[in-house]
């Protein structure tokens, strides 16, 4: 899978790659894991409320429940994580690129068209790569390394690290830039999430909340245009 991202993500026009990987992530899920019995979807955890089981009707009520729970669990961990976070940004970057980085007197106001970024974020990035990655790659390592340390609900052990390693190393590949190896970090909080909640929802939307952030960030230190 890494191989055929990284050919997609080089071959598309810049506009559609992100889609196409993201496709691609869903469609081997697909073959991987939904297509299979509903025993299956909700062992790998991608079940998120019954949207994704064949064989058992949709109901409403579980649905909205299982999208508060997401939800309030992602927000929950982005309040811990987030401030620190904002305040070693400037610090972090201003290393990278060799230079201090100054906010840019931006207003605190949400960007044009960003109700958009948001569904992009959620349904082209964060949802795609939380169903192969959490979903598939992660219970199939934990079914083959099943050790680890338990904390908070979440197994803490070899799968949740190599599935990270993996994630972390597809995005060195698809855009070839070492800082972008970071993205193991916030990748063992999303398989931590996953095993926690016995399900992607929760992190599939810190995902998203995650680099919404980050997009807004770089936009305000100068290093995005936006």
């Amino acid at each position: 899978m890494t191989l055929v991202v990284t050919a997609l993500s080089w071959s598309l026009p810049a506009r559609f790659a992100s889609t196409g990987v993201g496709f691609a992530f869903l469609f081997a899920t697909y073959l991987l894991v939904l297509r299979h019995d509903d025993g299956i979807v909700r062992a790998h955890g991608l079940s998120l409320g019954g949207l994704f089981e064949r064989d058992t009707r949709l109901d409403p009520l579980r649905l909205g429940r299982s999208f508060a729970l997401a939800c309030g669990v992602a927000l929950l961990v982005a309040l811990v994580i987030f401030p620190p976070f904002v305040v070693g940004y400037p610090h972090y970057w201003s290393k990278i690129v060799g230079r201090a980085l100054h906010y840019q007197g931006h207003p605190i106001a949400l960007p044009p068209r960003f109700a958009e970024e948001v569904l992009g974020q959620v349904f082209v990035i964060a949802l795609p790569e939380e169903s192969f990655f959490r979903g598939y790659l992660q219970t199939r390592l934990e079914a083959a390394w099943p050790g680890g340390v338990r904390v908070l609900g979440a197994t803490l052990g070899p799968a949740l690290v190599v599935t990270s390693l993996v994630f972390a190393l597809g995005h060195v590949a698809t855009q070839p830039q070492l800082p972008r190896l970071a993205v193991f970090f916030p990748s063992l909080l999303f398989g931590a999430l996953r095993g926690a909640t016995r399900g992607i929802g929760a992190s599939i939307a810190f995902h998203a909340m995650c680099n919404l952030l980050t997009g807004l960030l770089a936009v305000n230190f100068g290093l995005s245009k936006g």
